[in-house]
């Protein structure tokens, strides 16, 4: 057995413990987090997934493409539909890009050096949570969300620029090819797949809640200002939630905005899980999640020292 395999057979085995020395709060922490997938990630991201999803089946990407086609090849050497992925990405939040990302690489629309690439700046959280969840809601001033959402999202940009050059090898898709490849509608098979990529979505947000209680013990050796910081790299709103009770006033924006853009352990598996058939790599994809939290979190720290 390799040794990583040995830690986490161990880690595994210390949560089941945990959880029949103390079922009760495991249970209420299982019900959190499936009341936080219920009534923040069900509700906005359920229908741009169905969206995206039937947008790909009907072939009408290809339209609506066309008109950034240059402005994309030229800052991100990536093809036309990389600016549709990303404005959904935007708009809708975790993990819509990635799933938008799979669907076009699936259907032939584009290649995998695009995706991989796609996959360093269409990856994003978006304005209800960032601005609505954590701005009103956890920071108590709708004035922060909109700082960490426009970090958020020009660190984004940057750092599709920084993995511009990404080499992957595979075949080039021609843009006559990419347009005459489409999937037959089928409305079943669009209902049957989002919905499943929702309850993927829903079960790791779930566990990592009860990852997050059984790794509390460890967090708490750690100052709060820290261990909010360690709790959001696990599962974002957790973390969030926790930055905004241990930092005050705008000193939140800059952990926020770093926790937010690399989407913890939990956002990126959820990623991974739409990811699957394009074989990205998690050493890659964890890394561009990294420099995304970085850039984010300078610009950030700009806004904060201006404000």
């Amino acid at each position: 057995m390799k040794k990583s395999n040995t830690i986490l057979s161990i880690f595994v085995l210390y949560i089941i413990i945990n959880m029949v020395i103390s079922p009760s709060l495991y249970i209420s922490q299982t019900l959190n987090g499936i009341s936080a997938w219920a009534f923040n990630v069900l509700p906005s991201v359920l229908p741009f997934i169905f969206f995206v999803k039937l947008l790909t089946s009907l072939g009408s990407l290809d339209k609506f493409s066309k008109i950034f086609e240059k402005p994309c090849r030229c800052i991100f050497k990536t093809s036309a539909p990389s600016s549709l992925v990303f404005v959904t990405s935007m708009i809708s939040g975790y993990p819509v890009g990635a799933k938008m990302t799979a669907e076009l690489y699936e259907n032939k629309k584009i290649s995998k050096s695009d995706a991989f690439k796609m996959c360093s700046f269409c990856s994003t959280s978006g304005p209800m949570f960032i601005i609505g969840a954590v701005g009103s809601a956890m920071l108590k001033n709708h004035i922060f969300g909109i700082i960490i959402f426009i970090a958020h999202i020009f660190g984004a940009l940057l750092n599709g620029i920084i993995y511009r050059n990404l080499k992957v090898e595979d075949e080039n898709i021609s843009d006559k090819e990419a347009q005459s490849l489409t999937k037959s509608f089928d409305l079943s098979s669009i209902i049957a797949d989002s919905a499943l990529s929702i309850i993927i979505v829903g079960t790791i947000i779930a566990i990592f809640f009860v990852v997050i209680t059984s790794l509390s013990p460890f967090f708490n050796l750690f100052p709060p200002q820290i261990s909010s910081i360690l709790e959001g790299l696990v599962e974002i709103t957790k973390g969030c939630i926790d930055i905004s009770q241990s930092y005050s006033g705008k000193l939140a924006i800059v952990p926020a905005t770093f926790v937010i853009s690399f989407g913890g352990i939990s956002t990126i598996l959820q990623s991974l899980s739409m990811l699957s058939r394009l074989k990205m790599p998690v050493k890659l994809f964890c890394l561009q999640k990294f420099t995304h939290a970085v850039l984010s979190a300078c610009i950030a720290l700009i806004f904060v020292l201006l404000i």
